[in-house]
C-alpha cells in the first residue's frame, strides 16, 4: 500500500479548472425528502466488528433498495428529481420519451436502469468488453438496452457521450468534467443519504474513516458531509486501486491527472480519470490518499466472509486498507461496504 498525506487539506485544490467546478453538496435533507416517497427506500445497517486489531463500524450498503449497492442512491435519485420537477400527476409516465444513456462498469448502470423504468424513461447502458455477461443480463432484466463498446470503461464512456450527442439523449454519468457538472453534482447529493445515516448510527465520532474511490463520487460526497458534521476529528483516508490512482496522482501533481494502468480486479474503482467535483471536495476534506494492490484487495475477502460481510475487491477496498494499517485497539474506524458479492 502506498499512502500520501494531503498537502491541500483544509484549503482545497483551486488552481486552474477547479476554480470553475462546484464542490460537493452537503444538503442531505433534499435526497432524504425525495427518497422517503420511494417504497423501496430503507435505512441500511451499521455493523460493528472487532477486526484487524481494532474496532470497525461497517456501513453495509449491499441491500440498498434491492439493487445491491450504494449506487441506488445516485442516478435513480437524479432521475426521480427530474421526474418530480415536471409536475406530472402520473410520475410513472413523467419522463416518457426521455432516454438516459451512460457507461458503467457495474452498479451505476443498474441505478440508471431502475430510475428510468420507474419514471417511464428509457435507459441505454454502454459497457466495456471486460464486463461480465451476467451483469449485462441484469441490466437487460431491468429494461435497459445494453451496448458493448471498447476494451475498458474509458472507451465505453466515450461511446456513451457520442450516442448522447448523436441522438439527443441525456448523458447521466457518475463523473464530472468541465462543462458537465449539474447532473453528477445532483447524483453525488443522493449519496449523502448513506453518509447522514452513518452519522446518526455511529455511537460516537470515529477516529478514522476509510472511503474507497473510483472517480470519487462516494468518497467526495461522504467526506464533505462528515466534515460538516464531525469537523476535523476523524482522519479521512481515500483508497484507490494501484492500477487507477487518479485522485492520488492529482493530489500529488496539484492538478487533475489522467492516469494509465492495467485493468484492475477492483472493476468499479478502475477509473483512470477523476471526477472534478469529487477532486475539489476531497482535496479540501481528505487527510490521506492510499492505493492498494490487487493482492491486498483480495486478501481481505475471506476474512470478511467469515464475519458475514461478503463483498468484492471494489466493495471492500476501504476495509482492505484498514487491515494493512495496524491502527490498534484505541481506534474507531468507519468503512463503507459498498456492494454485494
Amino acid at each position: 500500500m502506498k499512502i500520501i498525506e494531503n498537502p491541500w487539506r483544509g484549503q482545497g485544490l483551486m488552481d486552474g479548472v477547479l476554480a470553475e467546478i462546484p464542490g460537493p453538496s452537503v444538503d442531505a435533507a433534499a435526497p432524504l425528502r425525495l427518497l422517503a416517497q420511494c417504497p423501496a427506500h430503507g435505512e441500511t445497517p451499521l455493523e460493528r466488528r472487532e477486526a484487524f486489531g481494532t474496532t470497525v463500524f461497517v456501513k453495509d450498503e449491499r441491500g440498498r433498495m434491492g439493487l445491491g449497492s450504494f449506487k441506488a442512491l445516485g442516478a435513480a435519485y437524479v432521475i426521480a428529481h427530474e421526474a418530480a420537477a415536471t409536475g406530472a400527476d402520473n410520475l410513472a409516465r413523467a419522463l416518457a420519451g426521455r432516454t438516459y444513456v451512460t457507461a458503467s462498469a457495474g452498479n451505476h448502470g443498474m441505478s440508471v436502469a431502475a430510475g428510468a423504468r420507474v419514471f417511464g424513461a428509457k435507459a441505454v447502458v454502454y459497457i466495456a468488453e471486460t464486463v461480465p455477461e451476467g451483469f449485462a443480463g441484469r441490466l437487460r432484466d431491468m429494461g435497459a438496452d445494453v451496448v458493448r463498446a471498447g476494451a475498458d470503461y474509458a472507451a465505453s464512456m466515450k461511446a456513451a457521450e457520442t450516442a448522447a450527442s448523436d441522438n439527443g439523449w441525456t448523458l447521466l454519468s457518475d463523473s464530472s468534467w468541465p462543462g458537465y457538472v449539474d447532473l453528477p453534482w445532483r447524483l453525488m447529493e443522493g449519496y449523502l443519504v448513506m453518509a447522514e445515516e452513518a452519522v446518526r448510527q455511529m455511537p460516537e465520532v470515529p477516529t478514522h474513516v476509510f472511503l474507497q474511490a473510483g472517480v470519487g463520487g462516494l468518497a467526495g460526497a461522504c467526506a464533505a458531509l462528515f466534515r460538516q458534521r464531525w469537523g476535523a476529528a476523524p482522519r479521512i483516508v481515500v483508497v484507490e486501486p494501484e492500477a487507477a490512482p487518479a485522485l492520488q496522482a492529482s493530489i500529488e501533481a496539484g492538478r487533475p491527472v489522467v492516469t494509465e494502468g492495467p485493468v484492475s480486479a477492483m472493476g468499479r474503482l478502475d477509473c483512470k480519470d477523476p471526477s472534478l467535483i469529487a477532486l475539489r471536495g476531497l482535496s479540501r476534506d481528505a487527510d490521506d490518499f492510499a492505493t492498494i494492490t490487487e493482492e491486498e484487495a483480495a486478501a481481505v475477502l475471506p476474512e470478511l466472509t467469515l464475519m458475514g460481510l461478503e463483498s468484492t475487491e471494489s466493495g471492500a477496498a476501504g476495509l482492505a486498507a484498514v487491515r494493512l494499517m495496524g491502527l490498534g485497539p484505541e481506534a474507531r474506524v468507519l468503512c463503507i461496504l459498498s456492494e454485494q458479492a
